[in-house]
């Protein structure tokens, strides 16, 4: 397989990278991103430059499945629009360009929550690129929908995921079952169930919480 990844520099990204090279069956990866990645493998390739040239050096390439694991917060892109541009725009774009690449997956991670008509901005960005990306004619699309992630994010924190890691074992054990996808979940896990998953031969859309995320590592252990 040969696949496209964005977000490589990201939390989530950087596992699935990890776990997607250790593939057998995958040929190459070519990821996509704004800074370099350290470290080299020989069926990795890098493009590094603005999110907008992203499609124009992925129309170069031929691709099996497509991964998104872009992602920021609105504080940390500086404003809403910026927030936007990347969360909504940036993925849109990048998964249009890696379908007339010929990929038949996309694999895109979203958010607990997203849905296009909340009123909340973060989760109807979210949700809006979810309904963006199903008229693009990927054969199958897998959107993942974790909680709170938990795992040590390249970087510094953000003061309000430190403080929310910290809580997170109290909120997921006063949690109940029945409300299991607003838990906490650690983004190796995240990242296991779409190496998991990268090449999936069966049709249609599926969306993917906590609990599908945790028996799809069962199923592929």
């Amino acid at each position: 397989m040969r696949i496209i990844l964005a977000g490589a520099t990201g939390l989530i990204g950087g596992y699935v990278l990890e776990r997607l090279l250790a593939r057998s069956d995958v040929t190459n990866v070519t990821t996509v991103s704004r800074r370099a990645l350290s470290g080299a493998d020989n069926k990795q390739d890098q493009i590094v430059s603005s999110a907008s040239e992203w499609p124009a050096h992925i129309a170069d390439r031929k691709c099996d499945v497509a991964v998104c694991c872009l992602g920021t917060t609105i504080k940390a892109a500086g404003s809403q629009d910026a927030f936007a541009a990347l969360d909504h725009a940036a993925v849109v774009a990048f998964a249009s360009a890696c379908r007339t690449a010929g990929a038949r997956q996309l694999m895109l991670v979203t958010s607990v929550g997203a849905d296009a008509g909340s009123r909340n901005f973060y989760l109807s960005t979210k949700g809006k690129a979810e309904a963006d990306v199903r008229g693009l004619g990927f054969a199958r699309i897998d959107i993942f929908r974790p909680g709170l992630l938990t795992g040590q994010r390249p970087g510094p924190h953000r003061v309000g995921e430190r403080l929310a890691m910290a809580v997170s074992p109290l909120t997921d054990m006063l949690t109940p079952n029945v409300l299991s996808r607003y838990r906490s979940f650690p983004a190796q896990s995240v990242a296991h169930a779409i190496a998991g998953l990268t090449g999936a031969q069966d049709a249609g859309e599926f969306i993917h919480h906590n609990d599908d995320m945790q028996a799809i590592i069962s199923k592929t252990d």
